[in-house]
């Protein structure tokens, strides 16, 4: 395990704070004796719910205004830069690169100009799968992903991080793999969760992924902001798990229907396909799409080892993780009231 680094004076600064990632750091940090700023959108208008009960102090302004960057991160002592756009698909480029590697770009060079230790939370996106079949790690080269614009940004993010690095900055990158979790206040990956718990879960995708807690993921992030090295990618892992095992579990904590079993293949390209026509027809790229389809074809594991000896790195049970994160959805109104009724009656 690396040597305890204590934090520096100051406060702490936590972008993208409305989001699953950053609001649950945010709760860690406060509930550690923290002082807290989040960067809040002008106009936000989920701000007032999202921190509702939380001492923290707003700043406001985007990750790609210097100026923002420049006045929110002035006194810190850490910065936790937890904000991407996420779209599984192949529209967007542009704008993902706007706030996925500009942004990253401005807020590392904020970090290093006032001092400021940083977390920088990529994803296991940005990294490669391994040929064989075995769980990736943190050096394993990049190839395997789809290329889409979210993979490309993310990798692209952490190049305009390491150049930072190299001019003097102490940073250290996370890649979390998929999180599940309280405070999914968008929701984001936790509508895989309550699209399969309202019983619309028919088939599964064919392929795998790791699956985690965000609180565990959020603990793990403020590990590396004491124990990480700089420069230095962290895979914040999870359960090794089929789609259809991950869907069976929502299920049975939902006390749903189970899905009747996994999508073939061929019909998973095709539904893809049809999403990609769609788009072009409706101006907007609907969730299935060749891209969110490929990607969920994929055997997408990663070892977290590195993470394990390096951070004190842990999480939870996997069940323990859904039933949370269902009563969450439950209790704050992201599933309907049918559906509510029904499971308050088991």
């Amino acid at each position: 395990m690396n040597e305890v680094r204590p934090l520096p004076a100051g406060d702490c600064l936590v972008t993208g704070a409305t989001g699953l990632v950053g609001n649950n750091v945010v709760r860690q940090l406060v509930a550690a004796g923290r002082r807290v700023r989040v960067l809040v959108r002008t106009g936000g208008g989920d701000a007032d719910r999202v921190f509702a009960g939380l001492p923290v102090i707003r700043c406001y302004g985007s990750v790609d205004d210097d100026d923002a960057l420049r006045i929110a991160a002035e006194g810190c002592g850490a910065i936790i830069h937890s904000a991407a756009m996420v779209h599984s698909g192949w529209w967007h480029l542009d704008a993902m690169r706007r706030t996925n590697v500009d942004g990253t770009r401005t807020v590392a060079r904020a970090a290093r100009l006032v001092g400021a230790r940083m977390v920088h939370v990529s994803s296991v996106d940005a990294g490669g799968l391994r040929s064989d079949g075995a769980p990736a790690d943190e050096e394993t080269p990049p190839g395997g992903m789809l290329d889409c614009p979210y993979v490309v940004t993310k990798r692209e993010a952490e190049e305009a991080l390491l150049e930072e690095i190299d001019r003097g900055l102490d940073a250290t990158i996370v890649n979390p793999v998929y999180m599940l979790g309280p405070w999914d206040w968008k929701p984001s990956s936790g509508r895989m969760l309550v699209i399969v718990g309202s019983g619309r879960g028919l088939f599964a995708p064919p392929g795998s992924n790791d699956f985690v807690d965000v609180r565990d993921v959020a603990a793990g992030i403020l590990a590396a902001l004491e124990r990480g090295r700089v420069g230095r990618r962290y895979i914040l892992g999870g359960h090794p798990l089929s789609y259809l095992d991950a869907w069976r579990t929502f299920a049975t904590v939902a006390g749903c229907r189970p899905p009747r079993g996994i999508a073939p293949v061929p019909l998973a390209r095709f539904a893809g396909r049809v999403g990609d026509l769609a788009a072009l027809l409706l101006r907007r790229e609907p969730d299935v799409n060749s891209a969110a389809v490929g990607m969920s074809l994929l055997a997408h594991n990663f070892s977290c080892t590195r993470a394990r000896k390096e951070l004190g790195y842990a999480f939870r049970d996997f069940e323990s993780t859904v039933r949370d994160a269902w009563a969450w959805f439950m209790s704050h109104g992201y599933v309907g009231e049918t559906r509510q009724r029904s499971a308050a009656a088991r």
